[in-house]
């Protein structure tokens, strides 16, 4: 691309976004987004975008329809004002446990989303951790898929703890447990499975591998409502772990998320920023980490026509 770099946001993870633009040295895109006194949602871009190399930074989180339409006006708009290429980074993409239907009569909500974002007119997708890499099917247009792992797995590895064993809280997980464990440079895996007899309910846990007189550490992709990482955590103690800690990329805390991890015995929980954590977090042991310098990283790649997948060999 010809095009200047310009960076714009929504109010899904605006903070995420200004650090962003701060890493790549540009100014934020001026742009009104907002809502009408009737509560529809109000977009205007405020500068000239023509023939621009245009990374739109939304994290589609709660409310997420909300967000979600912020993305996509802001993608027309951009569209409509004559912008070269427009790049929609999504840290975190809503709907991404809905990829499959799981009984009859149910919609691929994952799928209506990226079609969403197409039809809106985004010409490329870049984002981090998805729940399932099938998604990435779900676009007609490129898609970028980011890692935190080695940002996750780097915490812990200045943090220096002794005789760890990675845990995979279901069997789903265990090709990105069994990568941060070689990043971490451990040699044990223990994996959990459970049985949910329906969403966001967990009826029972089971585990294969040892943790007894280990340090045990929780890997998954998100943390929602934190049962099931509560159940866990308590289960790996039972079974004879020293300490368990845990980590995620996204961490999203619905509910009463805080008080549960507060009340457990978890000793720390680590996640990052592409969704917008509570302060309340803090209280609870939870540290977030930053993911703007990766993103950052990828859009200057992509602005300069340079490999992404060098970022995570």
């Amino acid at each position: 691309m010809d095009g200047r770099l310009q960076v714009f946001s929504g109010n899904g993870n605006r903070a995420l976004a200004e650090e962003v633009a701060q890493q790549l040295n540009v100014p934020m895109g001026r742009a009104l987004v907002g809502s009408f006194m009737n509560g529809e949602t109000r977009v205007r871009l405020e500068e000239n975008v023509r023939g621009g190399d245009i990374f739109v930074i939304q994290s589609i989180c709660h409310p997420y329809d909300h967000h979600l339409m912020e993305l996509c006006f802001l993608i027309d708009a951009l569209k409509r004002s004559s912008a070269g290429r427009v790049t929609t980074v999504i840290p975190y993409f809503a709907y991404a446990r809905q990829e499959k239907k799981m009984s009859g009569r149910e919609p691929i909500s994952a799928k209506v989303i990226a079609k969403f974002i197409e039809a809106a007119g985004a010409d490329r997708v870049l984002t981090i951790d998805l729940h399932a890499s099938a998604i990435e099917g779900f676009f007609d247009v490129p898609v970028d898929h980011l890692r935190a792992g080695p940002l996750l797995s780097e915490h812990f590895r200045r943090m220096r703890l002794e005789d760890v064993v990675v845990v995979s809280p279901d069997p789903g997980g265990v090709p990105r447990a069994t990568d941060f464990r070689n990043r971490l440079g451990v040699s044990t895996l223990a994996i959990i499975a459970k049985q949910r007899p329906e969403v966001d309910v967990v009826e029972s846990l089971e585990m294969v591998g040892d943790v007894a007189g280990k340090t045990a550490i929780i890997v998954d992709d998100m943390i929602s409502t934190g049962g099931t990482l509560v159940k866990a955590a308590n289960l790996v103690m039972e079974r004879g772990a020293l300490e368990v800690y845990a980590c995620a990329v996204h961490g999203l805390f619905a509910g009463d998320a805080f008080e549960q991890i507060g009340a457990s015995r978890l000793k720390q929980v680590i996640v990052t920023n592409s969704y917008p954590v509570s302060p309340k977090g803090h209280q609870v042991g939870v540290e977030v980490l930053t993911v703007a310098p990766i993103i950052a990283e990828a859009i200057m790649r992509i602005h300069k026509d340079l490999s992404i997948s060098v970022m995570f060999s």
